[in-house]
């Protein structure tokens, strides 16, 4: 018994492909795809170390892990302070930590309290890299220079004077 499939009468008989233009094509895909463009990581050309060491995490063992050690180029400067406080509200960034980052959907950012530490370095990474749960990275957009003037106006904000607590006691 004859299996296989039956064609109809006046039917063109299907040529199988060539192999040289198979493996051409493929050769030349793969020629295009190595050619694109190279973009360095957005932190090579930022001025951003990939990771910061932070002051305020308990490392096991004394043993530290490696990082990178970040220091603002602009501390105490009242001017670049003034910029940073335009900065912050031509950002957007009241919108979400309220006038004179004094807190609102966001957190309060004067009142000296961090969820991921409040050293320079590490505001830096938090505004440059962003954080979960809401905090975009603003680091593409402003640059390492954009991000430091931030912090330098972030730093710059007096305390509050009665800092509200809340009871954990039930």
């Amino acid at each position: 018994m004859d299996l296989r499939p039956v064609r109809a009468r006046g039917a063109r008989r299907r040529q199988p492909r060539s192999w040289p233009l198979s493996a051409a094509l493929l050769l030349l895909s793969g020629a295009l795809l190595s050619c694109r463009e190279q973009r360095a990581p957005a932190d090579a050309t930022s001025g951003a170390p990939q990771a910061v060491a932070y002051e305020s995490h308990v490392t096991a063992g004394d043993n530290v892990p490696p990082g990178g050690t970040l220091r603002n180029p602009h501390a105490g400067d009242a001017a670049v302070a003034r910029s940073g406080a335009q900065l912050f509200t031509a950002m957007n960034c009241d919108g979400c930590h309220g006038p004179d980052a004094s807190g609102f959907v966001g957190p309060n950012l004067g009142d000296g309290r961090w969820r991921f530490g409040g050293a320079d370095a590490e505001v830096f990474m938090s505004i440059f890299y962003g954080r979960p749960h809401g905090m975009p990275a603003f680091g593409g957009t402003l640059g390492a220079e954009g991000v430091w003037s931030l912090v330098t106006y972030l730093r710059s904000l007096p305390p509050p004077p009665n800092l509200p607590t809340e009871s954990w006691q039930d």
